[in-house]
């Protein structure tokens, strides 16, 4: 049996090490280069896991392999990156980017001084994913939390992001995306959802009106790296009572962006780039 077959066996140990009999060793190892990644090497080769977990390149090539197949890990044929997806395992996706840290504080001012829940999220594939929030009440029937995912055609948050996209990268997601109605307002039609974006694109907000559940509102801002490239979005939302459209816009927007400045300032300061 060469190394790497042995690398990847399920190993039961008793005594050695003080282990269970029901230790499971490939898991450990396939968790190992996980933890490879944090916010000093959130890129590596398939040299670099090797090296910090403890692995022979064979061995290190199929874990990675596998979790690019999962959808945990991205590969551009030479380096390797988590990807938002591994939110469903854990944190190490949160430790490896820093940005809920940066963003947690600016989120719990947001809503203190406008009185509601304010969130950030990323894209990734069809859906918008959550990476940091602070909630004041409770505002939708499903429970919103760090990891939550929305279709991101029917938020705010998804489409202050697509609507900085390259053209490219909105027409894929539209090709691959169904725009289902979630609600009886949500836009279904891509030419609708592209005007949407342009306009998106040309105020710098994005207004979602009762498209992703009735009786809720949100508005959100994109944000921007060191580099100037929109890589998430924040937002806050509110329920319909709290007043018509121009009401909640006169008492979110001002200071929902100046969050997200204060957002981008961080991150340029930082770190330059997420």
């Amino acid at each position: 049996m060469d190394r790497a077959e042995g690398d990847l066996m399920v190993e039961e140990t008793s005594d050695a090490g003080g282990r269970s009999p029901e230790f499971v060793q490939s898991l450990e190892r396939g968790l190992a280069v996980i933890r490879a990644f944090d916010q000093d090497h959130r890129s590596l080769t398939l040299s670099d896991v090797a090296r910090e977990a403890g692995l022979s390149r064979a061995s290190a090539r199929r874990f990675l392999h596998t979790l690019v197949e999962l959808g945990y890990v991205a590969s551009d044929g030479r380096e390797f990156t988590l990807r938002p997806a591994i939110l469903d395992l854990g944190y190490a996706y949160l430790s490896s980017l820093t940005l809920p840290e940066i963003v947690q504080p600016h989120l719990r001012e947001l809503s203190a001084q406008v009185g509601e829940s304010s969130s950030v999220a990323v894209l990734d594939g069809a859906d918008i994913v959550y990476v940091a929030r602070v909630a004041t009440h409770r505002i939708m029937n499903a429970a919103i939390r760090v990891g939550t995912r929305f279709p991101a055609y029917a938020t705010s948050m998804g489409r202050a992001v697509l609507a900085h996209a390259e053209p490219a990268e909105v027409d894929a997601y539209l090709a691959s995306t169904t725009l289902s109605a979630l609600t009886s307002r949500t836009v279904t039609r891509p030419d609708d959802l592209r005007a949407v974006l342009a306009q998106v694109r040309e105020q710098g907000w994005a207004l979602v009106d009762q498209e992703l559940e009735e009786g809720l509102r949100s508005v959100a801002a994109p944000l921007r790296d060191g580099t100037g490239r929109v890589v998430a979005a924040v937002n806050v939302s509110a329920p319909v009572r709290r007043g018509e459209i121009a009401e909640i816009l006169e008492h979110l927007l001002p200071p929902l962006q100046a969050a997200a400045a204060a957002i981008e300032s961080d991150l340029a300061r930082m770190r330059g780039t997420i």
